[in-house]
Formats: structure tokens, C-alpha cells, sequence
């Protein structure tokens, strides 16, 4: 009899395993194919500017590239602070708290766009020589940032919402 009690338990303690590594990939694969994939416009940058302007041109988007790299980072920071605090108050069954994070981090995404685009944009130049750039890499530098940083909202948010969206149990959703 204590055989029989002994297999049952093994057998629900697989199968509850079975079922986290089930949970925690599911949030996994999607999450890394994001984060993967937010990256893939400045190959494809270089890829066509490379083409189109040679050298030059590629090496522009590779002085360019710690910019970009930083606004997806302070977007991607956000996120996940909201959706850490999101989770947590979700969990403890507050759910009006828990859209107060979500509103919040969204509030917050659109602040810290609007002041990065701002302060990127009047101090550009500076970074751009901060970045090493001088000649013509500096002035083709100053125009593909320019244009990046225009759209820094777009960057900002769009990795931002990701932790958001996965939490409300989008995972599949947060990578598209």
C-alpha cells in the first residue's frame, strides 16, 4: 500500500514539474524572441545603408547604435518595473492597484520619451562626439539620429509595454 501512495506522489510531483517548465517556457521563448528581435532594425540599417552609402555610411549606424540601444533599455527598464509591481499586487489580489502599475508605467513610458527625444535631440551633437565620430561619419551619424530619436517614443514604448502585455498573460502576444 505505502508502494502504491509512494508512485501516486512521484506521479503528481512530475507531472506539477511538467507543468512549470510548461508555464515558465512559454514565458520564456517568447520573451527572448522579443528582446532578440528588437535589435534586428539596426542590422537591417546596416544592411541597406552599408550597401547604399559603404563604409561610411555602416560606420554612422555603428556610432549610432549605443543611442538606440539605450532608449530600448530605459523603455525596457520601465516595463519591467511596472510589471514587476503589477504582478505582485495582481498576486495579492489588488487588482485596482495593479492597473494603477500598468497606467502608471504606461504614463511614465510616455514622460520618459518625450524627455529623452528632447534632451537627445538638443544635445546631439554632443554625443555624437562623445561617441568617437568625426568627418563625414559625424555629419551621417547627425542625420540617421536625428531620425532616431524622432521616433524615440515609438522605441521607448514599444519595449516598454512588452513586460506589460506578457503579464496580462500575453506572452505569445508581447513577442508579435
Amino acid at each position: 500500500m505505502c508502494e502504491i501512495y509512494k508512485k501516486e506522489i512521484i506521479k503528481t510531483e512530475n507531472k506539477e514539474k511538467r507543468n512549470r517548465n510548461k508555464i515558465f517556457f512559454s514565458y520564456v521563448i517568447p520573451s527572448v524572441l522579443a528582446f532578440a528581435l528588437s535589435g534586428v532594425y539596426a542590422i537591417v540599417d546596416g544592411f541597406f545603408i552599408g550597401n547604399s552609402l559603404g563604409d561610411i555610411g555602416l560606420s554612422a549606424i555603428n556610432i549610432a547604435y549605443p543611442v538606440g540601444a539605450f532608449m530600448q533599455a530605459v523603455g525596457t527598464g520601465i516595463g519591467m518595473g511596472g510589471a514587476v509591481n503589477y504582478s505582485i499586487s495582481s498576486a495579492a489580489g489588488d487588482r485596482k492597484k495593479a492597473h494603477s502599475y500598468a497606467g502608471g508605467t504606461g504614463t511614465f513610458l510616455l514622460i520618459a520619451s518625450a524627455v529623452l527625444t528632447i534632451l537627445l535631440y538638443l544635445g546631439l551633437e554632443l554625443v555624437i562626439r562623445l561617441l568617437g565620430a568625426e568627418g563625414d561619419i559625424f555629419v551621417f551619424s547627425r542625420e540617421y539620429l536625428r531620425i532616431i530619436v524622432l521616433g524615440a517614443v515609438f522605441q521607448i514604448f514599444s519595449t516598454g509595454i512588452v513586460p506589460l502585455i506578457r503579464n496580462y498573460n500575453g506572452a505569445v502576444q508581447s513577442s508579435r
